[in-house]
């Protein structure tokens, strides 16, 4: 069963609103997870250099369509632009490496994965003595999507989009761009809804995607702090019972209603299979308002995990 719902981009481009995230994902977990993903009828799939899993995914793409079990135009495949290649002069560089490790000639869309840049190194970005990010301060928007612009033009991304950026920032492209962006992949979930963002996004032909619907738990020791646990909120549980669906169903309806396209990670075959089983029920009005009215502006993703990235003028948050 595929996702039955589609995101219509600007140019044409359908994208399905349902796809597969793999951040947090070995290589090991991500080959098996991908098949089972690809077996239940997910196309849309998410990945990026940062999760250092592309050659599993681009090895399992390969077997696929080389079996003749999919064809290309039938995969939606999404990555990105890593921080230490956010400047003009590493686009094609870094897309031709993504494109190499996934077996592919093109991706269906390239995000810019975060706003701000650190330095270009092979391995782990740069520290100083103090355990702070080194940062890169250059960042210039505007010359960059000029650049991500001639990906498109050169057939190696068919859209472009942007991801983690705020309003001001998508803004400073609009007013400079030949091609507008397509996506803006945010964090987004019953805690952080970002109603104004995306109403910003809807009014200006950008689709949303949510990353970490569900939350990120398990992330904690990362962060060093506490994250909530959405999927324990009494008021999603009380839904989830009267429409005897899953909690994540429910939170992913929710998004899926919002208009906002959505990418679920998981390893477990019976969760990827419950997490894409979504169109057999509607929220109503009241429900859904229930649903915003959980909204804490609790942001999961704040890129704690880079110590000092707050310092640079283009941190977004």
């Amino acid at each position: 069963m595929a996702c039955k719902i589609v995101h219509t981009f600007q140019n044409g481009t359908k994208m399905p609103a349902l796809g597969f995230g793999t951040w947090r994902a070995s290589d090991e977990e991500v080959e098996k997870a991908l098949n089972e993903a690809l077996e239940a009828g997910y196309r849309h799939i998410d990945t990026a250099p940062v999760y250092l899993n592309e050659k599993t995914i681009g090895r399992v793409l390969r077997q696929w369509l080389d079996a003749g079990k999919l064809t290309r135009d039938e995969l939606f495949i999404v990555t990105k632009l890593p921080p230490p290649a956010t400047r003009a002069s590493s686009v094609e560089k870094f897309i031709t490496r993504s494109l190499a490790d996934l077996q592919l000639d093109y991706v269906d869309l390239y995000h810019v994965h975060v706003p701000f840049t650190v330095p270009e190194v092979d391995g782990p970005f740069l520290t100083d003595d103090d355990g702070q990010l080194v940062l890169d301060t250059t960042t210039d928007h505007v010359a960059l999507w000029q650049a991500m612009e001639k990906i498109v033009e050169a057939g190696l991304a068919r859209n472009i989009g942007l991801s983690n950026f705020n309003q001001r920032q998508i803004q400073r492209i609009l007013d400079n761009c030949q091609i507008k962006p397509a996506n803006l992949q945010i964090e987004n979930h019953i805690y952080l809804q970002q109603p104004e963002l995306v109403k910003f996004c809807k009014t200006n032909g950008i689709t949303v995607t949510a990353y970490s619907p569900l939350g990120s738990k398990g992330i904690e020791h990362i962060l060093g702090r506490d994250v909530p646990n959405l999927l324990d909120n009494p008021v999603v549980r009380e839904l989830a019972g009267k429409h005897d669906k899953s909690v994540a169903q429910i939170l992913l309806r929710h998004l899926l209603q919002r208009e906002i396209s959505t990418i679920p990670k998981s390893t477990n075959p019976a969760r990827l299979r419950e997490n894409i089983a979504l169109f057999d029920f509607e929220l109503d009005e009241a429900e859904m308002a229930k649903l915003a009215a959980l909204d804490q502006n609790i942001r999961i993703c704040d890129f704690g995990f880079f110590p000092g990235i707050t310092k640079h003028p283009e941190f977004p948050f």
